[in-house]
């Protein structure tokens, strides 16, 4: 099931979105005593990490009750410039009271397998179930449809028994660590911000797919019990019939 929130701008699209994650980590910290996070790297989410670290939001959350996550990382040291977990750690973490024992990032610095398989070891360990599903994985959609580390045409894709693995992307020639479509689909809520025209088309394709036409990664996502909301802009959601008055 995907809901769709189309807002005018970017900023409101990125603070329809963090109040959105606000509200459900409020809900699922009172409700279980915890809230499950998945980060999203890249440079679209940015904007959110840097709403959420700052008031009101900030203000509202029971942030050590947080346990966070990430969806996908480079293979590069945490403090590289192109590490997701370096991103959300200088725009969101460095600013709130998640308790260090709660932050598990990718170990983008080791071997891509042997980190996919630890990682995968630590979400199995924290859920304490042979199906973890978590609260809320964030997500958001390359100019190839892709999604996490899910590239077109990749091994990944038909993952069936893996949460996590390393991935090679032959267009970009590197490895990349990601979850996998059964981590991603077994979640309770995944929602995906994007606010780039260029991107229009490819939204498309996902969403309101032609008959015969072949299905990008981000339209893998189907969450099997959950729900997916796409929060868009309107230049976005610009190619979508659903959005059409």
């Amino acid at each position: 099931m995907a809901e769709l929130h189309v807002l005018p701008t970017s900023e409101e699209a990125a603070q329809a979105k963090a109040r959105f994650v606000t509200d459900l980590a409020k809900e699922c910290s009172t409700n279980h005593g915890r809230f499950t996070i998945a980060l999203s790297g890249g440079s679209t989410p940015r904007r959110l990490y840097e709403i959420l670290a700052s008031p009101p939001y900030s203000k509202e959350m029971a942030w050590d009750r947080w346990q966070v996550f990430w969806s996908d990382e480079r293979c590069v040291p945490p403090g590289h410039e192109d590490s997701n977990y370096r991103m959300a750690r200088e725009e969101l973490l460095d600013h709130v009271a998640i308790p260090v024992e709660n932050v598990y990032r990718m170990r983008g610095e080791d071997d891509p397998h042997e980190a996919a398989q630890a990682y995968e070891a630590v979400v199995r360990e924290v859920f304490q179930s042979p199906a973890p599903s978590f609260d809320l994985i964030l997500l958001g959609i390359g100019d190839d449809g892709h999604t996490a580390s899910l590239f077109p045409g990749t091994l990944a894709l038909g993952e069936q028994d893996r949460l996590v693995v390393d991935n090679w992307a032959p267009e970009l020639q590197v490895h990349r660590i990601t979850f996998t479509l059964p981590l991603i689909n077994a979640a309770k809520v995944v929602a995906f911000l994007d606010t780039d025209e260029t991107k229009a088309e490819m939204l498309r394709q996902v969403l309101e797919p032609a008959p015969g036409e072949a299905m990008p990664p981000a339209g893998l996502v189907r969450p099997s019990a959950g729900v997916v909301h796409w929060f868009l802009t309107t230049a976005a959601a610009g190619r979508l019939r659903a959005t059409q008055v």
